[in-house]
């Protein structure tokens, strides 16, 4: 399962609910939402684990940060801790306040949602994503995956641009390598 389909199916879509719920968005517009910052922050991720030390960087975090929480215990999404953890998430994804306000504001004009809102919801889509990746990074050190064919699996479905036309996640992508370079 890719990293955007675990999220949605948390807790039989609690997840996704209680983040709705948090800032006042119907389940409609949440998961419009969701659909388009997922692959954002996977695009963040995957670039992250090309850089050299990246993926061990991730699997680290992976391992200790307790992230699975998020998915498991969805009301921890109305804590001021999870927004710090998310705000610190976001900061290792993509390293600058600008690229999440530009991912926000993208995923604004795809959504028609307001992107303060977005802003909103993005730490907290992040602490999700964590979760999912932690999820599967437990699962995949339990079997014989290795984890960069486990992360990475689930990261590739939502990179390989989607059918709405512009990709959010290939944007990130551009947003990324300006900053970087």
């Amino acid at each position: 399962m890719d990293l955007l389909q675990t999220i949605l199916n948390a807790q039989d879509g609690e997840a996704v609910q209680r983040l709705g719920d948090q800032v006042g968005l119907d389940p409609n517009q949440t998961m419009a939402a969701v659909q388009q910052l997922v692959p954002a922050l996977a695009a963040g991720l995957s670039h992250n684990t090309t850089q050299p030390g990246g993926l061990d960087a991730l699997v680290a975090a992976l391992s200790g940060g307790g992230h699975q929480q998020y998915l498991d215990d969805p009301s921890r999404l109305g804590a001021a801790e999870t927004l710090q953890d998310g705000n610190g998430i976001l900061g290792h994804i993509f390293g600058s306040k600008e690229v999440s306000r530009q991912v926000a504001a993208q995923a604004s004009a795809n959504t028609g949602i307001s992107p303060d809102i977005l802003k909103q919801m993005l730490p907290l889509v992040a602490t999700l994503a964590m979760g999912a990746m932690a999820r599967r990074h437990a699962s995949a050190s339990a079997g014989a995956q290795t984890a960069d064919t486990g992360l990475m699996g689930m990261l590739g479905p939502l990179l390989g641009g989607n059918s709405g036309g512009g990709s959010v996640a290939n944007d990130v992508m551009g947003m990324l390598g300006k900053f970087l370079r």
